[in-house]
Parts: structure tokens; C-alpha cells; sequence
């Protein structure tokens, strides 16, 4: 592919730069080869490097790490899932962490203007941000449920503790000791049916509708927006700001809680049954492919927020070292808020004398929302403080990973719309989001939470991650992101990063798309809910199609040859690509010219794939 023609359209006047200091290019060629004399603002910057870093790591570090990777580490062999976990990690999470941040400081582009790369892929982008959307509409929902517990830990007695009059076959969750039943029903205790009943109200399933939202929690849905809201208001330097809060303090709490739960009856057997190795696990391809998936949605990758954060970054901060920070950081809070977790379930099936912890354990939102206050009931001291500090730091957490979800998305409307003033973009995102996400707050809220979760976040991340690195990898080239991390940190790439980028992060990625369309299964609500799942998965993958015929049509004549070569062009960066200040990109464009010059045709493929992964 030759792109020394085009990238010698790319040379601006720079006279015309020093005229503006807001101005980032007095001219800048567009996707069709004209002029346009159109000014771009200069991108707002982190105060400080740490700050990148510790937004990073209230970005990664949520929900996930709380309630996801416990259970999914126990129901997938105990500690045994460590080994899987920590192979993909090191294969997968951390070189699509540091290949995103790569390209998001390089380019100082969101999550859709980064294809600038490559134009007909733009559609990648638009369909990374549907996929936040669908996340940002219901994390914040849920951060309001959390919120709704923290407030009600200030009681005087947790209102969870005790059964309300009206909730049949009930035992009350501070009640220590045997359960004994008669009755072939199960009783319930009476914090799940305080979550169930008195938080939720929920139905028994979709087919009895969604329902209407309770009120308060709309109130903790609206104190969580502005929340949000308030952090972003003034851009990226308020939210670095708060980075250093949203970041450090819930491992202050975390300590205490980990201390604390170590010190519980029970707490040892409850932390050891999580880390235990099952090992036949290991041959297991379930265990992987759960494995894969964890890493992608605990660490964030692939869904923009990433590439938006490090878009903020100075030009020439050691993403490098921030990727290997941060990814090892992630995985380690996974495992210390699973031995949080498992040594409160451990003390509360000693108190129950119940011989299997696996069955007080329940998945998801349950073992947040129902297992550990139950057992948090059960403690002899001040059980309100406990509860008040487990969900404050559920809180913060959440909070954290929602200004980056929402971040992504605010991100990529400036990107487009740079005229736009930032607390118009936010305060218009933040109306949106809590729109929305009053309907996760119904009844049937959670049920459709999971629907639209299964489609719109899952299937169409690991769609997009397939296409994402097929494009950085294979039409920009990892020849071409090395030379870029050459020129912006002055560091060679080693090999390992080359054979990831280019084959075995592809490769797994793919091989994780094609069981999970494998292992599909109908979710058995009513099929409305099903074909809207498809409805919002199909609607972002047309997204791909739909801009690479934007790209190549808007600068091709009528004739085949022109739309021919207009299609070729569309997969080549636009002339603007490159750094953003602009000497730093036209010394770059020069450099890249320079190599073009001295590069030989491919002669066939495998001088193509020599070049793209080791030249």
C-alpha cells in the first residue's frame, strides 16, 4: 500500500498556525481531499501524568472486581481460575491496554475520530460508543441501588436485619445460628426479600411487564447523576482531580474490610474454598472462555474509555508503564475483594452451620445485594459501620468507572461537534442517562438490565474487539504502531508485543466471539425483549458497513475506477492522522514519508505479514 502521495497532501501553512493560539491547524485536508479552513480548539490535558493513571484505575477497578470475578472465580474452579485468568491477562487484557492507550495519547482522538486511521472503519467507533451508552444507562442504575444501602446503613438497626410482617416463610438475617424448616419450601432470609420486595418490588418475570420505578430510588438515580455530572462539568482537569479521591480512598476501605474479614469466625475456610484449585478444571474450555471474558470486562477494554483517557494525555507520558500499573493493580483488588467477600460468606455459613458455603453464595447483584448483607447483619459489632463502609466503597468504585464510561461517550460527541462547550455535552449526556435508567429501576428492571447487557454490551464489545484489532494490527499495521511508539516515547517494541497485537490477541479474541455465538442461549422472557437485543446488536455492526460507504462515496465520481480508488484510500489514514500539535505532526508525516520511500512492494502475502509484525 503505498502512502506517499497521499500523505504529501497533508502538508499545512504554518504562518496560518500562528495566528491562533486555540488553533491546532489553520488547514486541515478532510476525507475528500478539500480544504477546510476550519480551526480545531487544543484538547484540554491531565494537570499532572498521575492523574491519567489514577483515572485509569477508577476506570477499571468497579463493579466487576466486586461481585463478578468472586463468583466467576468460584464457579469456575476456585483458584485454579487464577492461572487461566493471569495466562489471558498477560496475552490479551494487558496488550490491548497498552495498545489503546498507545493510540489514544499518539493521535489525541476519542474512541471515533481515532479512524482517522482508517475512515471506512469508523464504524467501529460508533458502535464502541452504542455499546457505553447501553453500559452508561444501566451502571448508574445501579450505583443508585448501592447508594439506596448506603443511606439506609445509617439506621439505627439495618433495615434488612429484621422480616417485615407481611413477607411469608421469612427468617431474619441477624438471626445467628441453624436454620431448621419442616416445610418443603426454603425460607428466605430477610435481606434478599428486603432487596426483592422492598427496594426492587419485583415481579416474577418480564411476562408480568416491567412495572413503574420506585421513587426513591429515581431520587439515588438523580443524586448519582449529579454526581457524575458535577465531576465532568468542567472537563478532563475536574475529573483528574477528583481521580485522586475516586482512586486511592476505596483501597482504604478495602484494607479495613479485608482486616476485618479476616478476623471472623469462619472467614478462613470461606477465603480458602475461593482459592482452593479445582485443577481438572484447567482442560476445561468453559473456564477460558470465561476467563477471556472476565479480563475483557474487568479490565474495559474495547469499549473507548481507555483510548478517551489517554487522548487527554501529554505526548510524551510512559503509557508503558501505566498499562503494567494498572493491569496487575486490577487483577490484584479482583482477588482481595474476593477474599473480602468469601471471608464474610465463610463467617456467615459458620453462624448458619451450614456445611456447603456454595450454597449461601448467589451470582451477580445477589452476592452485593442479598448474601453479604445478610451476613453483614450477623455481626456482633456495629454491623451499620461495615455496611456503611462496604457500600460507600462499592459506591466510589462505581462511581469512578462510570466517569469514564460516560467520559468515552462525552469524549467522542466534542470530537465531533468541537464548537460544542463541554458542560452542554455533559449536562445533554446526563439527562439521556438518567432517562434511561429509570427503566432498570422497575420491577422488571434487572431482568432487562441482563437482556440488554447479553446484547448491547457483550456481543457487541466482542464483536468490535475482533474488528478493532483486526485494524490496528492489519490495515494500520503493528509495523506502523511501533514506529509511532518509536517516535512519541523513543522506545523499541519488543517482540512479544508485536506477536500479541498481530496473532494471539486477534486469534483469542475470535476464538471467544465464535463460542459465545455458540453458547447462545434465547434468554425465556417474551420474545419482544429478545428481538430488541438483536435489534440493538444489528443496528451497531450495520454501523460498519454504513461509514465505510460514507467514507468512500463522499470523495468518489460517478465512475468505477474512481469509486475503486476512492475505497482504497478510505482504508488509509486521512491527511490530518498524526500527532496533534502541528510541527510534532509534520515532522512525523516526514518521517513517514522517508520510510514509505525506502519500503519495497509486497510480493506476495508473506512479505506482507514479514513487514506488518517485524519491519
Amino acid at each position: 500500500m503505498d502512502n506517499r502521495t497521499y500523505i504529501a497532501e497533508s502538508q499545512v501553512d504554518l504562518s496560518a498556525v500562528t495566528h491562533s493560539n486555540n488553533a491546532l491547524d489553520a488547514t486541515a485536508a478532510n476525507g475528500n481531499g478539500a480544504v477546510a479552513k476550519k480551526p480545531s480548539p487544543v484538547r484540554d490535558k491531565w494537570g499532572k501524568d498521575v492523574e491519567f493513571m489514577l483515572s485509569c484505575i477508577a476506570y477499571s477497578v468497579g463493579f466487576g472486581n466486586v461481585w463478578k470475578f468472586p463468583y466467576t472465580a468460584l464457579k469456575n474452579g476456585g483458584g485454579a481460575f487464577l492461572i487461566p485468568y493471569l495466562v489471558v491477562l498477560f496475552l490479551v487484557g494487558r496488550p490491548i491496554y497498552y495498545l489503546e492507550m498507545v493510540m489514544g495519547q499518539f493521535s489525541s482522538r476519542g474512541v471515533v475520530k481515532i479512524y482517522d486511521l482508517s475512515p471506512a472503519m469508523r464504524g467501529i467507533g460508533v458502535a464502541q460508543s452504542i455499546a457505553m451508552f447501553i453500559v452508561m444507562t444501566y451502571y448508574t442504575p445501579v450505583l443508585a441501588i448501592t447508594f439506596r444501602y448506603l443511606v439506609a446503613s445509617f439506621n439505627a438497626a439495618l433495615p434488612w436485619a429484621k422480616c417485615d410482617p407481611s413477607w411469608p416463610n421469612c427468617v431474619d438475617s441477624d438471626f445467628v445460628g441453624q436454620i431448621v424448616f419442616n416445610s418443603s419450601i426454603k425460607p428466605k432470609a430477610s435481606a434478599e426479600l428486603y432487596f426483592q420486595n422492598s427496594v426492587m418490588h419485583q415481579n416474577g418475570s418480564l411476562y408480568e411487564g416491567l412495572g413503574l420505578p420506585d421513587w426513591k430510588l429515581v431520587l439515588c438515580l438523580l443524586f448519582a447523576w449529579l454526581c457524575v455530572a458535577t465531576i465532568l462539568i468542567k472537563g478532563i482537569k475536574s475529573s483528574g482531580k477528583a481521580s485522586y479521591f475516586l482512586a486511592i480512598f476505596p483501597y482504604v476501605i478495602i484494607l479495613i474490610l479485608f482486616v476485618h474479614a479476616c478476623t471472623l469466625d469462619g472467614a478462613f475456610n470461606g477465603i480458602l474454598f475461593f482459592l482452593t484449585p479445582q485443577w481438572d478444571q484447567l482442560l476445561n474450555v468453559t473456564v477460558w472462555y470465561e476467563a477471556v471474558t472476565q479480563c475483557f470486562f474487568s479490565l474495559s477494554v474495547c469499549f473507548g474509555g481507555i483510548i478517551a483517557y489517554a487522548s487527554f494525555n501529554n505526548f510524551s507520558n510512559n503509557v508503558y508503564k501505566d498499562a503494567i500499573i494498572i493491569s496487575w493493580l486490577d487483577t490484584f483488588t479482583s482477588i482481595i475483594a474476593g477474599c473480602i467477600v468469601f471471608g464474610v460468606i465463610g463467617n456467615l455459613a459458620y453462624v448458619t452451620e451450614q456445611q456447603d458455603i456454595q450454597e449461601v453464595v448467589k451470582s451477580g447483584a445477589g452476592l452485593t445485594f442479598m448474601t453479604y448483607p445478610d451476613a453483614i447483619a450477623k455481626f456482633d459489632w456495629l454491623p451499620q459501620l461495615f455496611s456503611a463502609l462496604f457500600f460507600l466503597m462499592l459506591f466510589i468504585v462505581g462511581l469512578g468507572s462510570n466517569l469514564g464510561v460516560t467520559t468515552s461517550i462525552v469524549t467522542a460527541i466534542k470530537d465531533q461537534c468541537p464548537e460544542l462547550k463541554n458542560w452542554q455535552v455533559v449536562s445533554a449526556v446526563a439527562v439521556a442517562g438518567f432517562s434511561f435508567g429509570i427503566v432498570y429501576l422497575t420491577p422488571g428492571g434487572l431482568d432487562f438490565l441482563d437482556i440488554l447487557d447479553y446484547y448491547g454490551a457483550k456481543y457487541v464489545t466482542l464483536t468490535f474487539a475482533v474488528l478493532e484489532l483486526a485494524t490496528l494490527a492489519w490495515i494500520y499495521g503493528v509495523d506502523r504502531i511501533c514506529r509511532d511508539i518509536k517516535f512519541m516515547l523513543g522506545i523499541e517494541t519488543s517482540l512479544f508485543w508485536r506477536i500479541c497485537w498481530g496473532v494471539v490477541t486477534p486469534l483469542v479474541t475470535v476464538i471467544i466471539l465464535l463460542l459465545s455465538f455458540i453458547d447462545y442461549e434465547a434468554f425465556k422472557v417474551p420474545v419482544g425483549y429478545n428481538i430488541l437485543g438483536w435489534f440493538i446488536y444489528i443496528v451497531a455492526v450495520l454501523q460498519l458497513p454504513g461509514w465505510a460507504l460514507y467514507a468512500t462515496t463522499r470523495s468518489s465520481s460517478k465512475t468505477l475506477d474512481s469509486w475503486w480508488a476512492s475505497l482504497k484510500k478510505s482504508f488509509r489514514p486521512l491527511p490530518e492522522w498524526g500527532p496533534e500539535e502541528v510541527q510534532t505532526r509534520l515532522r512525523y508525516q516526514e518521517e513517514v514519508e522517508q520510510y514509505e520511500a525506502t519500503v519495497p512492494r509486497d510480493r506476495n502475502v508473506m512479505d506482507c505479514v514479514k513487514r506488518k509484525l517485524f519491519s
